[in-house]
């Protein structure tokens, strides 16, 4: 996908203010062996591209003054109500750097599946991106998810997805996110279940004010109280 954009040098606040009254969007290229360099690209194409996938995650050519820059999108920033694109940011790419990018994941077979048509489970989505590192000629446009195997009880984890050639999921340490989980109906309806049930068999004696410990001294007004007040009358 292309990208038509121009060089600025005003900047600030006022700057940018009297570029969105012009239809324009201000931005910046950044990365690789190049300066950050201050952008300005249309509004209308931009609004409409980033309404795509493959414009979030796919390496894109800018024109940029007439010379020729493959970029990508690392951020975008809205008008909190209107449709309207106030900022974005891109990124100059290195053909012999690794990238690292949110790669959408695209779920098929999910009908198929045992989970789903013998054991009637509800498959849970966890996941809808996963970040990966690779080149950028090995950047895919989105990751596929083969469900039609999968059984009730099941989870799908980062590290049994079919990654493509010369892509890598980026994890910390040990971790491995579960992408995609399977649950029945009969599981919830128990933990609901289990709860009230437990009350109910608390006896209702149990409830009431506990009783007084051997040994205990008299409330007062109590009967003791009386006598001792008998004997000084006497």
């Amino acid at each position: 996908m292309k990208v038509v954009a121009n060089k600025r040098d005003a900047q600030g606040t006022s700057a940018s203010r009297r570029l969105r009254h012009a239809n324009k969007v201000p931005g910046v290229l950044y990365g690789g062996s190049g300066a950050a360099q201050a952008i300005e690209v249309e509004h209308n194409p931009l609004f409409h591209a980033l309404r795509k996938e493959k414009f979030h995650a796919s390496i894109l050519d800018m024109e940029l003054d007439g010379q020729s820059e493959r970029v990508l999108l690392r951020d975008f920033q809205m008008h909190p109500y209107k449709p309207l694109v106030l900022h974005v940011d891109f990124q100059r790419v290195t053909e012999s750097q690794k990238i690292h990018m949110r790669i959408p994941l695209h779920f098929v077979g999910q009908e198929d599946s045992p989970a789903f048509k013998v054991g009637g489970g509800l498959i849970s989505h966890v996941m809808s991106e996963v970040d990966v590192a690779c080149l950028p000629k090995d950047l895919p446009e989105f990751i596929e998810v083969d469900l039609s195997g999968l059984q009730s009880h099941q989870t799908v984890r980062v590290l049994d997805l079919k990654m493509p050639t010369g892509v890598k999921p980026v994890l910390k340490g040990k971790e491995n996110p579960v992408v995609v989980a399977v649950s029945t109906h009969g599981e919830q309806a128990e933990e609901e279940v289990a709860a009230p049930v437990a009350a109910a068999d608390v006896p209702a004696t149990a409830q009431k004010a506990p009783v007084a410990a051997p040994g205990a001294a008299p409330a007062k007004g109590g009967k003791d109280d009386k006598e001792k007040g008998g004997d000084k009358k006497k």
